[in-house]
C-alpha cells in the first residue's frame, strides 16, 4: 500500500499521459455497466444513489467512469419522464499515495460540464475521496448501490506469502511473475493469495451494497486455466529480460531480480466463479472476456516501421506509468537507469510483436447483491 501507484503528474512518463490501454478497457466495458445501471434502477427509486469507483486513480480516466454512469441515469430520467435519482455520492477511492490532487484539481472541469451537458447542478452531485485499500471496508454497511472497478483488481494486497523479498529462499530466480520455469510452489503461493484477497473484496462490497446493489469489475485475466500462458504474464517475462540485460552489465543488482515478484495475478474465469459461488451474497449476471492489444489499439500502421516504432513505445510507457513505483523502490534504480530499461523493454516487446500478437485478456462481470 505505500510502494504500488502509478507514476504521478502529467509529464512524459506520467500515467495521465500513458493509460490508452486503461482507457480502452473502460470503453469495452461500457454496454455491461449500462446494462447493469439499467437493470438496477428498473424498479427502484433512489432518492440519493451511493457510487464508488475502486481503484479509481488519476488522469483522463478517473471521471469517466462516473460520467458514463450519471449519463444512464438520467437517460433514464428523461425516458420515463421522472427522476429516479436525486442526488449522486460518489465515491472515489484508491491507495493512500495514489496522485488525488490530480483529481481534485479537474473537478471545477467536472462540475461545469455537469451542468452544461447533463443541467446538474453542483448541490446534485457529492465527490468524495476514499483513500485506502478496496481488500477490506471503505464504506458504511448499506451506503452504496453502485460498485465500478477497473484495471485494479489484479493487483493484489500483497507479495504472495513466502515468496517476499526478505525471504532467504529464491523461488522465482530471475523472474517478475509467474513463467514457464516458475515450480508448482510459485503458482500456488499466487492462486491462494488472489483467493484470499478476491474473497475479501467481495465479503467487504457485500456490506456495503444494498439489496439489489450492482458491481462491475474489470481487470486482467487470462482465457485459459493455465496460468503461464502469454496472454496472462509475458509482458513481466519480456521486463525480465530487460532487467536482466542491465544485470548482466552490473548496473543493477541480479539478486533482486530473484527477490522481486510482482503482487499481480490475471485469473482465469473459473477461479473467479469459485469465489463468487463460496462467498454467497452475489449473483453474476455477465462475464465476458475481451482481447485488448499490449497498446490499447492506438496504432492502426503496426506494419510499417514508424508503426513498429510507436507501438514499442506506447507499450513501454504504459508498462514504465504503472511499475516504476515499484521497480524504483525495490531495485533502487537511478532515473537514467531507468530510462535505459524502458528503451530496452520496447526493443524486446518490439521483437516480440512482429512475432506475434500477444493480447491482454480482460475480464468484465456484472455482479447483483442479492436480496
Amino acid at each position: 500500500m505505500q510502494v504500488l501507484h502509478m507514476n504521478k503528474g502529467n509529464g512524459d512518463t506520467s500515467y495521465a499521459k500513458n493509460s490508452t490501454v486503461q482507457s480502452k478497457i473502460i470503453s469495452v466495458g461500457k454496454p455491461i455497466m449500462k446494462e447493469a445501471v439499467l437493470e438496477m434502477l428498473c424498479n427502484n427509486v433512489i432518492e440519493s444513489m451511493g457510487i464508488a469507483d475502486l481503484g479509481c486513480s488519476s488522469g483522463p480516466n478517473s471521471l469517466s467512469v462516473i460520467s458514463e454512469i450519471m449519463d444512464t441515469v438520467e437517460a433514464a430520467n428523461r425516458l420515463l419522464g421522472r427522476r429516479m435519482v436525486s442526488e449522486y455520492r460518489v465515491f472515489l477511492n484508491d491507495l493512500y499515495s495514489n496522485d488525488f490532487n490530480n483529481i481534485f484539481m479537474s473537478l471545477p472541469a467536472f462540475y461545469d460540464r455537469l451542468k452544461e451537458e447533463k443541467g446538474l447542478e453542483c448541490e446534485s452531485c457529492f465527490i468524495l475521496g476514499a483513500p485506502g485499500s478496496f481488500y477490506g471496508r471503505l464504506f458504511p454497511t448499506n451506503s452504496l448501490h453502485f460498485v465500478h472497478s477497473s484495471s485494479s483488481l489484479h493487483w493484489l494486497s500483497q507479495v504472495p506469502a513466502g515468496l517476499e523479498s526478505n525471504d532467504l529462499k529464491r523461488l522465482n530466480k530471475g523472474k517478475l511473475y509467474i513463467s514457464k520455469s516458475s515450480p508448482q510452489s510459485v503458482v500456488d503461493a499466487y492462486l491462494l493469495q488472489f483467493r484470499n484477497d478476491f474473497s475479501l473484496f467481495i465479503k467487504s462490497r457485500s456490506r456495503e451494497l444494498v439489496a439489489g446493489g450492482r458491481m462491475v469489475l474489470s481487470f486482467m485475466g487470462r482465457s485459459s486455466t493455465d496460468p503461464t500462458t502469454e496472454n496472462s504474464c509475458y509482458q513481466w517475462e519480456l521486463l525480465a529480460q530487460a532487467i536482466m540485460s542491465l544485470a548482466r552489465e552490473g548496473r543493477i543488482e541480479e539478486e533482486k531480480l530473484d527477490s522481486f515478484n510482482a503482487p499481480y495475478y490475471a485469473p482465469c474465469t473459473e477461479e473467479i466463479k469459485d469465489e463468487i459461488q463460496k462467498e454467497g451474497s452475489f449473483t453474476i449476471g455477465r462475464l465476458e472476456a475481451f482481447e485488448i492489444d499490449w497498446d490499447g489499439g492506438a496504432v492502426t500502421d503496426i506494419h510499417t516501421p514508424h508503426g513498429k516504432l510507436s507501438v514499442r513505445r506506447r507499450v513501454a510507457k504504459a508498462i514504465r506509468a504503472v511499475v516504476e513505483s515499484m521497480l524504483e523502490t525495490h531495485f533502487g534504480i537511478e532515473p537514467d537507469v531507468m530510462d535505459d530499461l524502458f528503451i530496452r523493454y520496447g526493443d524486446i516487446v518490439g521483437t516480440h510483436l512482429s512475432k506475434s500478437r500477444t493480447k491482454y485478456i480482460n475480464l468484465v462481470m456484472a455482479l447483483t447483491k442479492k436480496w
